[in-house]
């Protein structure tokens, strides 16, 4: 539930909302420069939020343990800034309070992906995993419905503020966190880990997100201009699900698996080169019925990723007393691909062969991300 009131804390305003309210005010073809001065920063504002929450929630002596205070305090955060967003009229106004918003986000899901190291054997990680991974893909659908069954979108921000603190509370309230218990005050260590597992494993997630990020960019216009498809706002919503219904029927049986088998590698390297396969569709059969392929491919591919890869990064965590920074470095790999995979992508679709090379693009990076973790020696 924490997680889910998460992932619709980031998706119902990244999807929907933002880009209707930059719509009220940026002048025509400036809607785009202006989203993305806003996601930008907002992405910058997370890069640093994660480490750093995590690092002093790994340090934290409360009664109430050191997770959840995080947990709680940056759900509160996250609904003031969405609370504030739902007022804003300018670019300026938007920035700062997304930022808040993901400020707060930020060191919620730090306390919350620390979590599964802390309490599940290693061998129960890939299908726990699953489930929080499913969580972010019902999130997706989750937010976008209750933004757009909204009367308008600051009732969309108020309703998402209200689900995040009461998807966190639960949690919080009840279930036990114990206390962290030492002889001596912790010492409070942000720093990047030079353990040589830990590395591999930011650079693999680091680029298949850049991949990730590359093909969802422009795929609206690649609908509208090279598929030439009537409605694109409405063929988006129509590949959007059947991605996530691709990606739903594979995150906890991926991580089922891996667990049973015991090996983390092959089914990250194996969903690298399906999601890879979706990209090249998506450059070679530039028709409807290919992106509707291209998305099912490609979620069937990104739910054993998704899955496999996070229970892969928990076992390479250099130390259990930084988990939780450890793990807000690596969410790094997941927010600094939204700053850029658009500076990537722009000359790649404008002067560089068009889709299909920005596809075929995505579809190499996704490959070298995927086969980079053979470099890990730790996990099997």
């Amino acid at each position: 539930m924490a997680n889910l009131g998460l992932w619709m804390g980031y998706f119902g305003p990244l999807q929907v909302l933002l880009p209707e309210q930059v719509s009220w005010f940026a002048a025509d073809g400036e809607e785009t420069l202006a989203l993305a001065i806003v996601t930008g920063f907002g992405a910058l504002v997370a890069a640093v939020t994660g480490p750093i929450a995590g690092a002093l929630s790994d340090v934290t002596t409360s009664r109430t343990g050191r997770r959840h205070p995080w947990i709680m305090a940056g759900a509160l955060v996250g609904g003031v800034g969405l609370v504030l967003l739902a007022s804003q009229a300018s670019v300026l106004g938007l920035t700062v309070a997304w930022c808040i918003t993901q400020a707060g986000l930020n060191a919620m899901q730090a306390g919350l992906t620390a979590v599964v190291p802390d309490r599940t054997p290693v061998l129960q990680r890939g299908i726990v995993s699953g489930w929080v991974g499913l969580t972010q893909s019902v999130g997706v659908v989750a937010g976008v419905l209750v933004v757009t069954l909204a009367a308008d979108e600051a009732q969309g921000y108020l309703l998402i503020a209200v689900l995040v603190l009461a998807t966190a509370a639960p949690f919080v309230l009840f279930t036990t966190d114990p206390p962290l218990i030492v002889a001596a005050p912790p010492r409070f260590r942000l720093r990047f880990s030079r353990d040589h597992d830990f590395r591999w494993a930011f650079a693999t997630r680091f680029l298949v997100q850049l991949g990730n990020a590359m093909a969802t960019l422009y795929l609206l216009f690649f609908l509208r201009d090279r598929i030439g498809y009537g409605d694109p706002e409405n063929g988006l919503a129509i590949v959007v699900v059947v991605y996530t219904v691709a990606t739903v029927a594979t995150v906890v049986v991926g991580g089922w698996i891996s667990d049973r088998s015991g090996r983390r590698k092959p089914s990250v390297i194996l969903s690298g080169y399906v999601m890879a396969a979706g990209a090249l569709i998506l450059a070679f059969w530039p028709a409807w019925p290919g992106a509707l392929t291209a998305a099912v491919v490609l979620g069937l591919g990104f739910g054993v990723y998704l899955s496999v890869d996070q229970a892969l990064i928990t076992q390479v965590l250099p130390s259990a007393d930084d988990r939780a920074r450890d793990l807000g470095v690596i969410n790094i790999a997941n927010s600094a691909p939204q700053v850029l995979g658009p500076a990537l992508a722009f000359p790649l679709v404008n002067w560089l062969g068009g889709y299909p090379s920005l596809y075929v693009a995505v579809a190499a990076v996704t490959i070298l991300g995927s086969v980079l973790v053979t470099r890990i020696k730790a996990v099997r």
